[in-house]
């Protein structure tokens, strides 16, 4: 079969090209974020998305350039949540409500474990370079910005990767089971803790 005929057997939903862009972007963002850079083609995304795989191929060129799309994205959306919740909850330190809003996007799933897989990918040309950049820009922001110091910044980093190594590696699997497991997803998540569990039930039973 012809890639015009492959294409043409898969019908796009109707709507503005920008928005058909957000779509393929959200499928391999959650496709990404699950198998990682070199476990995901482009035929798993327009599977996701519903389209062709000639489709995605038209709208971003290569698998790695639609990879950088998706930490673009995941770095633009990240930020967003963060400068929303610098003007919510004034009474509650900075980095408390950054927090808050870190866990929150959990939601998006795929959109952190993305990011951790492009942060691995240091010793990539490309993808090493747009992945120091970004973190350097969260970094930037929580000094700029948030006005934390440079010790906070860094603590606050710290911790986020500590929250996308316990989703990564699927810690809530063990949380009924293992004390130890309870224990520090417990200390690492507080509150925000039902949602992640929520959410692993989630993809666990889809």
């Amino acid at each position: 079969m012809s890639s015009m005929s492959a294409e043409a057997s898969i019908p796009i939903p109707r709507m503005a090209s920008d928005e058909r862009r957000e779509l393929v972007l959200k499928a391999a963002t959650e496709v990404f974020g699950q198998r990682g850079y070199a476990g995901t083609t482009t035929d798993q995304v327009a599977a996701a998305a519903g389209v062709s795989q000639p489709y995605v191929v038209r709208i971003f060129g290569t698998k790695e350039k639609l990879f950088l799309a998706v930490l673009q994205r995941a770095l633009d959306v990240m930020m967003v949540a963060f400068r929303q919740a610098l003007s919510e909850e004034p009474e509650l330190p900075v980095s408390q409500r950054m927090g808050r809003a870190y866990v929150d996007l959990l939601q998006d799933r795929g959109l952190l474990l993305s990011l951790m897989h492009g942060f691995v990918l240091g010793a990539d040309p490309e993808i090493g370079r747009v992945a120091r950049c970004g973190f350097l820009e969260v970094y930037k922001f929580l000094k700029a910005e948030a006005g934390l110091g440079s010790v906070e910044a860094a603590e606050f980093l710290a911790h986020g990767m500590l929250l996308n190594t316990l989703v990564g590696i699927r810690m809530t699997d063990e949380y009924d089971t293992n004390p130890d497991a309870r224990e520090m997803l417990e200390g690492s998540l507080g509150a925000k803790l039902p949602l992640l569990l929520a959410l692993d039930h989630t993809r666990t039973a889809s």
